[in-house]
């Protein structure tokens, strides 16, 4: 196994769960101190610290399997690692000190404004500053607004608009038929993209508007002869990595959800803070591999990891929290509230005309970004 863990990583994996022992261990102490302000803060930084580093070795750990493997296991297991992750940390929050109804909405819909509209803006203006106009591959883009409008009304919009429960919450039977559903179409749409459509998914050459579906066949023939054999051997020893790596994860979830809820209550800021923290923790890594695959002028991958990566917070996450509210008897509240409502369909609409060419254009950018400066302003200042 040594062999498949550089030194360096070695040494972050051993210091993470030394902090996960010293957590476990000495709980009911470190739970004491909450009451001192800089303590708390202390030991807050210290928890999210230790659960970023976690989460960014969990997608470099399932980005290598994900070459190996190649498709359609690759980018199925680093799609289940990252929503994984988020899943962990939005139960961590519902089985917290307090109730918190909302928190897999507000998770969602952070996620939507840092990946499309903070990341994407950043993808679109620093790639344009360099290169001015990128190419990509318009009828893959279009797909996954697509299901983007279909995913996150269903399950974001439409509660406000149904009897369900009330307040934003579906029924029993309501609940179950929708996380099917999503799961249903997330699925099909993960087979289309990794087989017979991946062409629509693939950068253009460059100087060329579009990828035929021959020239797609081709480039994965050759991709496919060239990607590294994984041995048993190997594809086990990494698969332990992986979980070593997830587990510290899954062990400090629950202080992180008692800090977060304690620094919320008692400083009186808001709610959807918590929301904002995991969409933080969840997709820092995947965002700063969008950028650089902007500036690298590979704008198509910089698309397939923003776009992908919230098709896939919708069509597993919440199917995954509407199950955890069931089994629990958890309430879930997935209904946004007005403002809410407004900066969803504005991002939507704004993001449609951002991609509905073949090639960019970074006022889009400044457009986009504007937009999330807006988002952070309404959660202080609704």
């Amino acid at each position: 196994m040594k062999k498949y863990i550089s030194r360096i990583s070695t040494l972050k994996l051993i210091a993470v769960w030394i902090m996960v022992m010293i957590f476990m261990f000495f709980s009911k102490q470190i739970t004491g101190l909450y009451s001192q302000p800089i303590i708390a803060i202390t030991l807050f930084l210290i928890v999210l610290g230790t659960i970023i580093t976690a989460a960014f070795a969990v997608v470099k750990e399932a980005d290598v399997l994900a070459h190996k493997l190649g498709e359609p296991y690759g980018t199925l297991i680093l799609t289940l690692s990252i929503v994984s992750i988020e899943v962990i940390l939005i139960a961590a929050m519902m089985f917290g000190p307090t109730e918190a109804p909302t928190i897999g909405k507000d998770s969602i819909f952070s996620v939507m404004m840092i990946i499309m509209n903070l990341v994407t803006g950043l993808c679109l203006l620093l790639g344009g500053l360099k290169y001015g106009e990128q190419e990509y591959n318009a009828p893959g883009s279009l797909t996954y607004h697509g299901m983007i409008i279909m995913l996150a009304g269903i399950a974001m919009m439409l509660p406000n608009y149904i009897v369900g429960q009330g307040n934003g919450e579906f029924s029993q039977v309501q609940a179950i038929s929708i996380s099917l559903a999503v799961v249903v179409v997330y699925t099909v749409f993960l087979v289309f993209q990794m087989k017979g459509y991946r062409h629509l998914y693939m950068q253009p050459a460059v100087g060329s508007m579009e990828i035929t579906f021959k020239e797609a066949k081709a480039a994965q023939a050759l991709e496919a002869n060239a990607e590294d054999k994984i041995s048993k051997a190997e594809l086990l020893s990494r698969t332990v990595i992986l979980l070593f790596w997830i587990l510290p994860i899954v062990l400090l979830s629950h202080n992180l959800a008692s800090l977060v809820d304690f620094g919320i209550t008692s400083m009186n800021l808001p709610t959807q803070l918590g929301g904002v923290l995991i969409a933080i923790i969840v997709f820092t890594p995947e965002s700063i591999t969008a950028v650089k695959a902007a500036l690298n002028n590979e704008f198509q991958r910089a698309i397939n990891l923003c776009h992908g990566a919230f098709v896939s917070t919708v069509g597993l996450t919440v199917p995954c929290v509407l199950t955890i509210g069931l089994l629990a008897n958890k309430t879930v509240q997935f209904g946004m509230t007005g403002q809410e409502t407004i900066l969803f369909i504005i991002t939507l609409v704004l993001s449609l005309f951002t991609f509905q060419g073949k090639r960019t254009s970074p006022i889009f950018g400044v457009m986009q970004l504007m937009l999330f400066v807006i988002f952070v302003l309404l959660i202080f200042q609704p």
